[in-house]
């Protein structure tokens, strides 16, 4: 009974380096991920953060070329932390337009994704 045990133990050790090291195809593969984009029909827009004004407060360059001044809203104030020069999506409010909230930050990867892309050709980066 000893001996069947110790076997299948070994068996799991196999599957488990296996798995452990992939296959060069793998390794070579290209991931891909969805990247979140402003919605132009819910009044999202790119925006470079220009100035930290306190609080919950910051002005934004927005593509439209237009400074904005937005808030970070609550559910985000303590997760995303923005600095200047920062790509994010705005929303623009319904009722006052020259107002608005940061729905999204994007990291540097990101960012150089999207100057591939040609999305940022309007900021001075």
């Amino acid at each position: 009974m000893a001996n069947f045990n110790s076997q299948k133990r070994k068996n799991t050790m196999i599957k488990k380096t296996n798995q452990a090291n992939p296959s060069p195809d793998f390794v070579n593969e290209e991931s891909f991920e969805r990247m979140r984009l402003p919605r132009e029909k819910d009044l999202e827009q790119l925006a470079m953060v220009m100035q930290l004004m306190g609080s919950n407060q910051v002005k934004v360059l927005c593509m439209d070329g237009t400074e904005r001044q937005v808030r970070i809203p609550g559910k985000l104030q303590k997760k995303v932390w923005l600095r200047e020069n920062d790509i994010v999506i705005i929303k623009l409010w319904d009722f006052q337009p020259s107002k608005g909230d940061v729905v999204w930050r994007y990291l540097g990867n990101q960012v150089s994704w999207l100057k591939r892309r040609n999305f940022l050709n309007k900021f001075p980066i």
